[in-house]
Parts: C-alpha cells; sequence; structure tokens
C-alpha cells in the first residue's frame, strides 16, 4: 500500500502560486487555471503528497471558472471541513495526507450523478494521463478513468 505524506522537496519545487493556494488556503483566479479545460483521461492527484483525488471521468464542466468534479476517486483522501471565511459558511476540502488546500465541495453539481460540485484549484492538482497511471503508480484506479469514458 501507498503511503501519501506531505513532502517538503514537493512544497520547495511548487511555485508561488501553487504555494499560495495549497499551503495559504488560497485561490487562483476563476478562468486561469492550467486544468480548467483538460479534457484528457487520466487521474489528477495532490500536488504535494502525490495522493488520488479526483478522475478525468467524473470532471465536468460547470461554468464556475474552476476544474469542476461530482466527487473523489478515493473519499478517504479528501477531507471536509467547515469554512467561515468570507462571511459565509462553505465546506473546505483538503487532501487528507498533504493537507493541501483544494477548494471547496459546493451542493449544486449534476442531481443525476450525486448533486455536489468540488470546486478544486488547478494550482493544487497535477494531472497524471491514463497512459502512465500505472508507470506512476496509480494502475490501482485505471479501471475508474476507462469505465466512464
Amino acid at each position: 500500500m501507498t503511503r501519501y505524506t506531505k513532502d517538503p522537496d514537493a512544497i520547495a519545487a511548487l511555485s508561488d502560486e501553487e504555494y499560495y493556494v495549497t499551503q495559504k488556503s488560497g485561490t487562483e483566479r476563476p478562468g486561469t487555471g492550467k486544468l480548467l479545460h483538460n479534457k484528457a483521461p487520466g487521474i489528477y492527484v495532490d500536488i504535494v503528497s502525490g495522493e488520488p483525488l479526483f478522475a478525468s471521468s467524473d470532471k465536468y464542466e460547470s461554468g464556475c471558472g474552476w476544474p469542476s468534479f461530482t466527487k473523489p476517486i478515493e473519499p478517504a483522501h479528501v477531507a471536509e471541513l467547515e469554512d467561515r471565511s468570507l462571511g459565509m459558511i462553505r465546506t473546505e476540502v483538503r487532501s487528507a495526507h498533504g493537507d493541501s488546500h483544494l477548494g471547496h465541495v459546493f451542493p449544486d453539481g449534476p442531481l443525476d450523478r450525486g448533486g455536489l460540485r468540488y470546486c478544486i484549484n488547478s494550482a493544487s492538482l497535477r494531472f497524471v494521463p491514463l497512459d502512465e497511471m500505472e508507470a506512476e503508480g496509480y494502475g490501482d484506479y485505471i479501471d475508474q478513468v476507462e469505465d466512464n469514458r
């Protein structure tokens, strides 16, 4: 079993924006994320710990300006916390092992797919294409990506 941890070397290699988002609970500007329009099959992992977070098959176009997913590929890897910043109550999502800020989850997603919208910053994610998943140690998730194509 792979153990995912907050990797100091990965943190040191983050860009300023990636650091701001993952370590300081920041938010990238809407419409600017490198993965917003990615439609390739594969898996999205925490940029700090490498833990699997979302499958491309669960990504959809929500129009909110950030990559949106209907559910985590591995629910135990996504921690949900109450966020009372900005004068409202929201649910923040963080990677469970890397403790990276990912974004927020809202109850306005597609009803036929569970009704949730995981609104995630591209800066917190690394995309692993389907044809590289096995070599990078994510082979156990290939069926979840392929079954929903």
